[in-house]
């Protein structure tokens, strides 16, 4: 008989991790994107009815004032700085501040939030204001195309930034309610963040588009 030859089989190696994609990041740079399109559609409705009304348009402009927009601007990108600065909180997990209140170096992410809400709250309070202006010098949304396209686009740019605030409060309640800082909390502090670097970045072309080309 022949001698039968045994090989021995060795263990597989195995596969390397596979880091998915967090599904919360994932769906909400989706649902971005989506909101991308609907402001592409506010943009457009704004030039369409200045192409149509530009007489119009040159005399209502006159009435903006540009550098208290510029200001409040700078507030709102301001407060994306400051969001940024939470992210990186969370990303270390300090909830909280590891020092006195002004040693901002070494806040936590609820202290760079609060201050993001705080600069948020306003950039909508000085909207506001500026709506109370215009509409007393005769600037509604109901009296011309112009007032329409100014208080469309503007309007639901406040709205998001409203529904940003809320955001910040949950995330910020968050915090506090749970023993231990984690993971989660971690991201759905990124994601608000997400959210808000998105309404900063399109009321950067808002402002462009209604105060600076007019």
């Amino acid at each position: 008989m022949g001698s039968v030859t045994s090989t021995s089989i060795s263990p597989a190696t195995s596969a390397p991790a596979i880091n998915r994609p967090n599904v919360v990041a994932v769906g909400t740079i989706v649902w971005l994107g989506s909101e991308v399109m609907f402001f592409a559609g506010l943009f457009a409705i704004y030039f369409t009815l200045k192409s149509t009304s530009p007489d119009l348009w040159a005399a209502e402009t006159a009435h903006l004032n540009v550098p208290y927009a510029l200001t409040n601007t700078i507030v709102l990108v301001l407060s994306s700085v400051t969001c940024q600065f939470g992210v990186f909180a969370a990303e270390r997990l300090q909830p909280r501040r590891a020092g006195g209140v002004f040693q901002f170096w070494r806040w936590g992410m609820v202290e760079w939030f609060a201050l993001s809400y705080v600069l948020g709250a306003i950039f909508v309070s000085g909207q506001v204001l500026e709506y109370a202006t215009l509409v007393s010098e005769g600037i509604s949304f109901d009296a011309n195309a112009y007032g329409s396209a100014f208080y469309l686009t503007t309007g639901f740019h406040a709205l998001h930034v409203t529904g940003g605030l809320i955001a910040f409060l949950l995330v910020i309640g968050r915090a506090f309610a749970v023993k231990t800082f984690g993971h989660k909390e971690a991201t759905s502090a990124i994601v608000v963040s997400y959210y808000w670097h998105f309404v900063d970045v399109v009321w950067i072309g808002l402002f462009a588009v209604i105060y600076i080309i007019r």
